[in-house]
């Protein structure tokens, strides 16, 4: 019996431990479920808070980036306007460095005006202060030596250039023409000097008749063409001139040539009878320089003869001819390869003018605007022009009104950033295309320099 009651109070036991296990067991599970839905819970808390916060932080940056752009266009413009009087502080530098004893410093601020007045546009500048830089420019042309007086006469010819034709440009030409017509009388001035004199007083003259005719009569006109005329057919006439004077002569004939292309039709009758046989003989001379402005003032006489007179013809015509077909294959070799290339592709273009009466056309491109030169009178003018800026012609003929005018470009073109990336070419597209160009150039040479070729 005591046994009976051990095992069944045992088993009760055992029974008893068994159901607390099944409860530890219930409650375990029941807290896992209650631990996965606050997991669940608290990540999507975390993920809506982590999305906030994204969004603050995009919205952020956005603001940011917002008030970047605004700093950079802000600091753009504060970057433009500070250049742009650091630029004018140094002309201002460079005016006043005009008056200064020393010889050197003055040509130190000579070069630097040259190089600002050709390379930028600096009319509202320079207005306000002509008076003073004509003072300077006279005092260094009547007192100063060689290397200077030319300096000052290149920067006289750049000042009438950017003030153009109106009442300054015409003050300030008027006032300091009689000095240079002068020192380019003057045969005891050296050739550089007389030649760099030359060429801005035939240039500013032709600049004021070419942008207002009325300023300037016919006769003061005539008068310039004839000084030039007498000096370029005086000097000339001496094929045998020194290698000194030949530059001066050649300089002559050119300014010559710029003031015929505003001559008074009046006046262009004389000047052929006159002018046509010493031209024609100056081709006969040494100097690549000389035959060239010789060949290209005849070619510009007939142009402006057949304007006149369609069918014009001269006497000496076709032994003209003749002689221009000579200079036009001529291949000695005791010239540079260089001067023969130059003297064969100009007579070639003179020859074919004279018995065809089609002038060779120029393309020049600036910026996203293309010119075209199509005749000896404009020719001669953009040459002028293209000496007397260099290699800021370009950005002159871009923005300049008074070269815009003369060539009759119109108004400058006012274009945005956006408008000029749109129409820049990329890297791949132009270099595609210059590979394209020069496969055609190399098969077009090949079938040319191939003797099988047909000739006929």
């Amino acid at each position: 019996m005591p046994r009976a009651r051990r095992s069944n109070a045992a088993t009760k036991k055992g029974n008893a431990n068994r159901g607390s296990l099944r409860q530890e067991l219930l409650q375990l599970k029941v807290s896992d479920k209650l631990n996965q839905i606050k997991g669940s819970r608290t990540r999507a808390d975390s993920e809506a808070s982590e999305d906030e916060g994204a969004s603050d932080i995009l919205s952020h940056c956005s603001s940011a980036s917002e008030s970047v752009s605004v700093a950079e266009e802000g600091s753009d413009a504060q970057d433009f306007v500070s250049a742009q009087e650091q630029r004018e502080d140094k002309l201002k530098e460079d005016i006043d460095r005009l008056t200064e004893k020393s010889a050197k410093t003055r040509v130190t601020a000579l070069s630097s005006l040259r190089l600002a007045l050709s390379s930028q546009i600096l009319a509202d500048f320079i207005a306000e202060r002509r008076v003073t830089l004509t003072d300077a420019l006279e005092r260094c042309l009547k007192k100063g030596k060689d290397e200077e007086q030319s300096l000052a006469a290149s920067v006289l010819s750049l000042l009438c250039i950017q003030l153009g034709s109106g009442s300054e440009g015409e003050e300030v030409f008027h006032s300091l023409k009689p000095i240079l017509i002068s020192m380019l009388t003057d045969s005891s001035a050296a050739a550089p000097v007389r030649q760099s004199v030359r060429a801005p007083l035939c240039a500013v003259q032709g600049l004021l008749n070419v942008t207002c005719s009325s300023s300037l009569s016919s006769l003061q006109c005539a008068a310039a063409l004839g000084l030039c005329g007498f000096i370029a057919a005086t000097d000339a006439e001496n094929s045998g001139a020194p290698t000194s004077q030949q530059g001066l002569v050649c300089s002559a004939i050119q300014s010559w040539a710029l003031l015929l292309t505003i001559c008074p039709a009046s006046r262009i009758q004389k000047t052929l009878e006159s002018h046509l046989p010493r031209l024609s003989g100056i081709l006969a001379c040494e100097s690549v320089s000389l035959r060239i402005a010789a060949g290209e003032s005849l070619a510009l006489l007939y142009e402006l003869a057949r304007d006149l007179d369609e069918d014009f013809y001269s006497e000496d015509t076709d032994a003209l001819c003749v002689t221009l077909k000579q200079l036009a294959t001529d291949s000695n070799k005791y010239r540079a390869k260089t001067d023969r290339r130059k003297q064969r592709s100009i007579f070639r273009d003179v020859l074919h003018y004279i018995e065809s009466s089609e002038c060779h056309e120029e393309t020049i491109k600036f910026g996203l605007e293309v010119m075209y030169v199509d005749s000896w009178a404009r020719r001669r003018t953009y040459s002028s022009f293209k000496e007397a800026l260099g290699s800021g012609v370009r950005h002159h003929l871009q923005h300049n009104e008074v070269l815009r005018d003369i060539f009759s470009l119109g108004s400058p073109l006012v274009l945005d950033a956006a408008a000029i990336k749109a129409n820049k070419i990329s890297r791949v597209e132009k270099h595609m295309f210059n590979s394209a160009a020069f496969k055609a150039r190399t098969k077009a040479r090949n079938r040319v320099r191939d003797k099988r070729a047909d000739v006929f």
